[in-house]
């Protein structure tokens, strides 16, 4: 499934490799340290290493159980990473004595709570684009801008969907008991990847009605989609992400959700970033879409697992972008919500996709975390 967007652009050159050198990935907490309790809050930098390896690390040197550690979301190997774990404190004089290459202690503090997955508000980014000529960092500075103030489809990466892209159709096989996976863990993993296919997949068709929407007009909207009933009014709308009476609208970035009636006025408040519509993460007792953004929403898959929302659209903050002609590198950094991909930022900046070589961080989220 391609993960288009609303740009059609011609593809901008350039490479990028994640490595410890040219990725560095900063988790923003959704808290301070409380300053007492009885868990350690520590703020760890790692280098090279994914969060499930720094983990077996410090289990392992400190001789803690993993599951006595907290952590808000997971971090990419390939990458310079900063994030925030807990432990019981009783810990405190062994982590002060660790030492390992890879691995940094940058400060410990007393909490009251151990962290849970979706602790967090975010991640701050930085990429080194590499063989990037002056003409293609003209138009990135562009698009850039272009991005900063209408964001950008929040697609699942690639990477959730394992090596082969196919971790969906297990799921499937399951369902249609052709495959069966004893490990609850295992197979709630493989549900989650069916989740993100449905909703990747669901994204895409809305960015093409947008896409037809601005080319031909609602007029070859009704012919193809016939079911459709509007206004002619309703479609002048000011951001370019069509919105529909019935979509599941969020409060951006946290909020409560509610359904869109008047579309023209909720697409200026999408447009100040002040709400965002939602899709569906397929399963039971979650809100779904009516009216015509019903006839997108394909709400009839239920795993035996709690559904969701996801906001379909988010907007990169603190976005800055710098150009080093004489290395003919770029310099960009951002910082997104949790749950956004920062290879989809970048894919959808260069109008192409899988740009982001071997691996990408998430900014990991309660409901879809890895």
């Amino acid at each position: 499934m391609t993960r288009i967007g609303l740009l059609t652009h011609a593809p901008i050159s350039l490479y990028f490799r994640p490595s410890a050198r040219d990725f560095v990935v900063q988790e923003i907490p959704l808290y301070p340290p409380s300053g007492y309790g009885e868990h350690l809050y520590v703020h760890v930098r790692k280098k090279s290493l994914s969060t499930p390896e720094l983990l077996k690390i410090l289990c392992s040197t400190l001789g803690i159980k993993q599951n006595q550690i907290g952590y808000a979301g997971l971090k990419d190997k390939h990458a310079l990473s900063t994030q925030y774990i807990t432990l019981p404190k009783q810990y405190r004089a062994k982590l002060e004595s660790f030492t390992h290459p890879s691995i940094k202690i940058l400060g410990i503090e007393l909490h009251h709570n151990k962290l849970r997955i979706g602790h967090l508000r975010g991640n701050r980014f930085f990429m080194r684009l590499k063989k990037l000529d002056a003409l293609n960092a003209t138009k990135l500075q562009s698009v850039v801008e272009i991005l900063r103030t209408q964001g950008f489809a929040n697609y699942f990466g690639y990477q959730r969907f394992g090596n082969n892209g196919a971790n969906y159709a297990i799921a499937q096989d399951m369902l249609a008991g052709a495959r069966t996976i004893c490990n609850k863990a295992k197979a709630k993993f493989f549900f989650s990847a069916l989740q993100s296919h449905f909703f990747n997949e669901w994204l895409s068709k809305r960015i093409q009605l947008s896409r037809m929407l601005a080319a031909c007009g609602a007029s070859e909207a009704l012919r193809q989609y016939q079911s459709l009933t509007f206004q002619a009014q309703d479609w002048a709308q000011e951001h370019p992400f069509v919105l529909l009476k019935g979509d599941v609208m969020g409060h951006y970035p946290m909020g409560k959700l509610f359904y869109a009636e008047n579309v023209r006025e909720e697409s200026c408040r999408f447009l100040r970033h002040d709400i965002a519509p939602t899709g569906l993460l397929a399963g039971r007792k979650t809100m779904l879409a009516r009216e015509n953004a019903a006839l997108f929403e394909d709400a009839t898959e239920d795993f035996g697992q709690q559904g969701s929302r996801r906001f379909a659209w988010v907007f990169a903050d603190e976005v800055e972008f710098e150009y080093v002609a004489q290395e003919a590198h770029g310099h960009l950094h951002f910082t997104l919500p949790k749950g956004s991909y920062a290879s989809v930022f970048l894919e959808q900046l260069c109008n192409q996709e899988q740009i982001f070589g071997e691996a990408d961080a998430e900014s990991s989220s309660s409901a879809q975390s890895d």
